[in-house]
């Protein structure tokens, strides 16, 4: 297979991209739940949520272990079948987990590109594929097997692979939880720049408190199956730092809608801040 050299835009050249939204869809939100609930056997997971998701929105949620986060994703993620009118997702959704699940079998440009295989663009899907590595920073990993890479490396494969489809409603679940932190800051980073620029919406579910004040527009917390709390953040992401008081205030509020004691930030945390300078 001869290696595709150039990096074109796709996003901007393929109007017909059916994982974009289009005019008449500008104004309604790229996810909509409705009295959506969820069980297994006896145990009620979700009680009847209804979270609008709204386009090029960043959304973190948050719950204790167990309170149905990684259900309602795998519900907008169409992963789970749901009843008939619960869930709508307007264009593609694509999910990067916490594990980078790739293929060991198959080589890095190989893994992204197989998210193409069943779509309309599967005979540019390579070329696809490199263009994304190339924006995620991989260009000299095309070829490289998954156990060659870091743990950084590997989950900016998965980036790769999810956002290859162009996807209007990005999901996240963890995907960060398992790197060392200065990486998980370089992470972070990166997940705003594509978020600006594919201009699409994002869900992250994450039990890290920090982490969601650095990313996110608006902060939600599950408990017992139902979405309880919410809080819109509104300071620049460069502008986060722990010491800004209305960051310390909604840190606080979170952690107690989580039943925990607040405690100073994190070391690192902001660093956060600093990673995601002029980010909006």
């Amino acid at each position: 297979m001869a290696r595709v050299t150039k990096h074109p835009d796709h996003r901007s050249a393929d109007r017909t991209d059916p994982g974009r939204r289009s005019p008449d869809t500008v104004d309604l939100p790229v996810a909509s739940v409705r009295a959506h609930s969820r069980a297994f056997g006896r145990n009620q997971v979700l009680r009847s949520v209804d979270p609008d998701i709204a386009h090029g929105e960043f959304v973190a949620l948050l719950g204790r272990s167990g309170c149905g986060k990684s259900t309602l994703l795998r519900s907008l993620a169409r992963l789970d079948k749901v009843p008939a009118g619960e869930v709508e997702v307007r264009g593609r959704s694509a999910v990067a987990f916490q594990e980078p699940r790739l293929l060991p079998w198959r080589r890095v440009l190989d893994n992204v590109a197989l998210a193409l295989l069943n779509t309309p663009e599967r005979g540019d899907r390579f070329a696809r594929a490199e263009a994304e590595l190339h924006e995620v920073g991989l260009d000299d990993k095309l070829g490289a097997w998954p156990l060659e890479l870091s743990g950084g490396q590997a989950q900016r494969v998965s980036l790769a692979r999810a956002l290859v489809s162009n996807p209007s409603l990005l999901l996240l679940d963890e995907p960060f939880s398992a790197l060392d932190a200065l990486t998980r800051i370089e992470m972070h980073q990166l997940v705003i720049e594509l978020w600006r620029r594919h201009e699409m919406a994002v869900l992250i579910v994450t039990h890290d408190v920090d982490e969601a004040l650095a990313l996110a527009d608006r902060i939600a917390v599950l408990d017992q199956g139902r979405l309880a709390h919410t809080w819109h953040v509104g300071p620049r992401r460069d502008d986060r730092a722990p010491s800004n008081p209305e960051i310390a205030r909604i840190r606080g509020e979170v952690l107690s809608a989580l039943g925990v004691q607040p405690t100073p930030p994190r070391a690192d945390a902001g660093a956060h801040t600093m990673s995601t300078q002029g980010a909006a």
